[in-house]
């Protein structure tokens, strides 16, 4: 061990009033590092809200492109199976055999 040796008072003091000033001062430190946590924290969520958001818009839209796109070919494609079954059938010559028939009877 050392021996003791005399020590001045102001320098007993000055170490003392700075470690009380470290101790007083850790809780305010301590408080803004949680607050500045919480704010990245709280920044990254409203990113991933906004991502999520997007990539939800993006999907919609797509959704509803496809929808569009089907209503539009829908009507043609109906059409078009329509005048086919329409062409194939014997209903032209049924129709003109009625017509003919209605008008030999008068009417």
């Amino acid at each position: 061990m050392t021996t003791p040796t005399a020590v001045n008072g102001q320098i007993t003091d000055a170490v003392t009033q700075s470690n009380v000033k470290v101790l007083g001062d850790a809780p305010a430190l301590a408080l803004g590092h949680i607050y500045q946590t919480m704010a990245h924290s709280t920044g990254l969520s409203f990113q991933n809200a906004v991502t999520a958001q997007q990539q939800l818009n993006m999907a919609a839209q797509a959704a509803t492109v496809q929808g569009v796109s089907l209503l539009y070919t829908l009507a043609t494609a109906a059409d078009g199976v329509a005048t086919s079954k329409v062409g194939m059938s014997d209903l032209p010559t049924a129709i003109a055999s009625l017509n003919a028939a209605l008008k030999g009877s008068g009417r």
